[in-house]
């Protein structure tokens, strides 16, 4: 990565930092007023405990807790089956039309907090319309909330419509239905993907359903290699034409694949904290982010389901800094990777790409 300066690592001082101030503070400074885009961010899991505890209120048969304090200790999880189990708890807040538009306008409004100009939202409206809202009055809801964010915040939105992998081929059929069917997919839809456990979800029973939203236009970008092996992501390239990789953790372990997907320019949309808080990784030391930068991986740095990982997409940032080492231009770099790999026009690309120059070289050139 071209920022990356190894005789300036963050922990000296870093060009441009007040003399005298935290350099680790300053850095902090720096992503967050950084122009960003986000990949792997899913629509449920982005809500906050303020959402949340507004859904519950809304919906007090839930179990999931209205106080913000205590969404704490339910958001903490033993392992991946017990997060998807808290997920879909979340999930069942989500029952009317408004509830979406509620929610998708204030992920929104939490993501404009952040600096992040574009985000490709992972929605599973399967989840949604299998629990009674109609299938027109929920694209209405978010495609509002949609061209209100872009409108009124300043943040573009687009969707990736997910097959929620533990419900089987019955939701593969329903969300390939709802996302290449003619009035009834929304305008923001650009991709469509794949999610839920990976264990005893064999990723090659869905390629009926990939090539279908392929054919209608849909970028494939499933998610592979979170919880199993490196031959699952061969499956999500082989079997479902992945563009994109969501998480990839696995990959570092094949180098085979690490050079497929560095030749091929597929990115890996990696969430670190996400990957611990599942414990699809042991540590925030053993993640194998460097390894896949290293091997010339295009790497992405997402937040997955920040609340309830107690994280947002300026931490991750500043987790990958750590990681890699790197200076307020290499982490620029890294945003400009997103750029790259997003579905962006490439009017918007050159846009947010000269926002990302722009306010670097002004930080730079303090």
């Amino acid at each position: 990565m071209s920022g990356r300066t190894i005789d300036q690592p963050i922990t000296r001082a870093v060009r441009g930092a007040v003399p005298g101030e935290d350099p680790l503070t300053d850095l902090h400074a720096f992503i967050e007023g950084l122009p960003k885009a986000e990949l792997h961010v899913h629509h449920v899991g982005s809500a906050s405990p303020r959402i949340v505890s507004t859904l519950a209120a809304r919906h007090p048969d839930s179990k999931v807790p209205t106080d913000p304090e205590a969404l704490a200790d339910y958001f903490s999880f033993t392992d991946f089956a017990h997060f998807v189990e808290v997920y879909l708890s979340v999930v069942d807040l989500v029952r009317t039309p408004e509830d979406v538009r509620l929610l998708t306008y204030e992920v929104a409004r939490d993501l404009g907090r952040q600096n992040v100009r574009y985000a490709e939202l992972t929605v599973t409206p399967y989840s949604s319309v299998r629990r009674g809202i109609d299938e027109r009055e929920f694209m209405a809801a978010i495609e509002d909330a949609r061209k209100a964010a872009e409108a009124e915040l300043g943040v573009t939105l687009r969707w990736c419509f997910d097959i929620p992998g533990e419900a089987g081929l019955p939701a593969a059929e329903e969300t390939v239905r709802l996302a290449v069917t003619d009035g009834l997919r929304p305008e923001g839809l650009v991709s469509f993907g794949l999610g839920g456990p990976e264990i005893g979800v064999p990723r090659p029973q869905f390629k009926p359903y990939f090539d279908r939203a392929v054919a209608a236009g849909l970028h494939s970008v499933p998610h592979a290699g979170e919880t199993t092996g490196p031959e699952t992501v061969w499956d999500a390239l082989r079997e479902l034409g992945a563009e994109r990789i969501g998480h990839g953790t696995s990959a570092a372990q094949d180098p085979a694949l690490l050079a497929h997907l560095a030749e091929h320019r597929i990115a890996l949309e990696v969430c670190p904290t996400s990957n611990v808080a599942t414990r699809a990784v042991p540590s925030l030391a053993e993640h194998p982010l460097a390894a896949m930068v290293e091997a010339g991986v295009l790497v992405t740095i997402n937040s997955d389901d920040p609340p309830m990982f107690g994280t947002d997409l300026n931490s991750e940032y500043g987790v990958a800094a750590r990681l890699l080492d790197l200076d307020e231009r290499g982490i620029a770099d890294l945003a400009k990777n997103a750029v790259e790999a997003s579905f962006l026009d490439p009017a918007g690309k050159a846009r947010l790409n000269g926002e990302i120059d722009a306010y670097t070289a002004a930080w730079c050139a303090r």
